[in-house]
């Protein structure tokens, strides 16, 4: 990594309470740093925990190929009549997959993106009233600066269009831009946001960047948020995951740099550490309620089904399972499809209840990720059986 903003960081003291698990790895793991950010490579460090023994856990079905072929997908989302809305990163096009699967159809090219090492076309999610307002809210990395856009999609899924700027402001950079947005059950869009790899902006009360941002859907600021701007919390690093339990509780997963991967619980004005703390090496911001080594996990998208966090890794190409309740991990992370499909970028829970599963091994091969295996990028769809 180039990234690095100093020597290790002082272990957190024991006023530190949450879960924290660390993968157990047989053997020594080989790669080198990840030169774009998204994963990294450092010292292992012993697991800890303080989860529940025994607790209950939900599993997994196999894996169902529901569409290849995508190139360097990103965002997903569900409409009302179960097809979806793919976003892919280089291209900025949008493509829309039958709710059974089947050949993505081309719905249009988002105008002003700008592609770098991990910019570009990101997040997506489909407004509470799609079926009406036929409104979608995407994270848009431009040329001078990074912006959450309202589209249009025409009602044959032929062709978008930019309505809107909800927001704008975003520093832009080559890498860390977070990029994930998701309506959350209060009608707001909670958006990450990266540091923009210059770590002390998490911390810069005038940034947007290395934030949790909560809007409006029509783009102002709502009157509960903490300071009366977009930002919810800060000391982020990279955050392209959020999901909300059934009790409400909001959760994001954070890329760490070569120590520790986060699972955080959101809370309003609250500051995360970064860049002075990283996962739990450091003192300073609210705890994560569970750690990863970032060879395991490079965190992106999270979804919530039956009693667990879904998390898709990255550099650790798998799924990893993290039970959880009212805001607490409650068992150990559970790794499924090691390194079955390369890289998992999103985990979106489909309206039947199954998850969907967005690979991203074409994005990402000449950065050293991994070789795209025959018909990638795909969606995969796999059932969760309750605990």
């Amino acid at each position: 990594m180039v990234d690095s903003p100093g020597g290790p960081l002082p272990a957190r003291p024991s006023r530190w309470r949450a879960a924290v698990v660390a993968a157990s790895l047989a053997g020594a793991l080989g790669g080198c740093a990840d030169p774009a950010g998204e994963s990294g490579a450092g010292p292992l460090r012993p697991a800890q925990s303080t989860a529940i023994p025994g607790a209950g856990t939900a599993t997994l079905g196999e894996p169902v190929k529901l569409t290849t072929g995508l190139e360097a997908p990103w965002g997903l989302t569900f409409l009302p009549d179960r097809s979806a809305l793919v976003s892919e990163r280089i291209s900025g096009e949008i493509v829309r997959i039958p709710a059974r699967g089947g050949d993505p159809q081309t719905v249009g090219v988002v105008p002003g993106v700008r592609t770098s090492a991990e910019g570009g076309l990101l997040g997506i999610v489909a407004s509470p009233g799609f079926a009406t307002d036929r409104t979608v809210f995407a994270s848009v990395s431009g040329a001078d600066q990074n912006r959450i856009v309202a589209l249009t999609i025409a009602d044959d899924y032929g062709s978008l269009a930019v309505d809107r700027v909800l927001l704008d402001g975003i520093q832009t950079a080559d890498r860390h831009h977070g990029g994930r947005i998701v309506v959350g059950p209060d009608g707001h869009l909670w958006i990450g946001t990266g540091d923009a790899f210059e770590p002390e902006n998490a911390a810069a009360d005038g940034s947007l960047n290395g934030k949790i941002l909560r809007i409006a859907v029509d783009g102002s600021v709502p009157r509960d948020n903490p300071g009366q701007s977009p930002i919810y919390s800060s000391g982020h690093r990279n955050v392209q995951g959020i999901a909300f339990g059934p009790d409400g509780t909001p959760y994001a997963s954070e890329l760490g740099h070569r120590t520790w991967d986060e699972v955080n619980v959101l809370r309003a004005g609250a500051d995360y550490g970064w860049p002075e703390t990283e996962g739990i090496a450091g003192s300073t911001g609210e705890p994560p309620i569970a750690t990863l080594h970032p060879d395991d996990a490079s965190p992106s998208g999270v979804a919530y089904a039956e009693g667990s966090l879904w998390i898709g890794a990255l550099g650790g190409q798998r799924l990893w399972q993290l039970p959880v309740e009212g805001g607490a991990a409650t068992a150990d992370p559970i790794a499924h499809l090691t390194g079955d499909y390369g890289r998992i970028r999103t985990v979106e829970v489909a309206p039947d209840g199954a998850l969907w599963l967005l690979t991203s091994n074409t994005d990402r091969a000449t950065w050293g990720g991994t070789e795209p295996r025959a018909g990638d990028d795909r969606i995969l769809r796999v059932e969760v059986t309750g605990r």
